[in-house]
């Protein structure tokens, strides 16, 4: 019988996987550079995240949201996933991960 994943599980392997995806202008990943604002995993599995970019006329824009959608549809147990963009609030330096400052040298 295969293992049903709970929400912290699947929340767990979503956040793996988005600190795998990295903004293709700035060396650190998507995850630590604070442009995923809200992760909620329904009851059935269903995933919708909501994120930000650097820039509101980033030229990836639509390469980089088809991956986080593809990557997250691509966890076992996740049964869909849907990207939202936002740019309320707008990204700054203050979303920043500790880690992602110490890449940086901002720290």
């Amino acid at each position: 019988m295969a293992e049903v994943k709970n929400f912290l599980q699947i929340e767990t392997e979503i956040v793996q996987v988005l600190k795998n995806i990295f903004d293709p202008e700035i060396p650190v990943n998507i995850y630590d550079l604070g442009l995923i604002y809200a992760i909620d995993v329904d009851d059935s599995n269903k995933v919708e995240i909501t994120m930000t970019l650097t820039a509101p006329n980033c030229p990836v824009a639509d390469s980089l949201l088809e991956e986080v959608r593809e990557k997250v549809r691509g966890i076992d147990g996740v049964t869909d996933a849907k990207v939202n963009l936002t740019f309320d609030p707008p990204w700054d330096e203050s979303n920043l991960s500790d880690e992602a400052k110490l890449d940086l040298g901002l720290m």
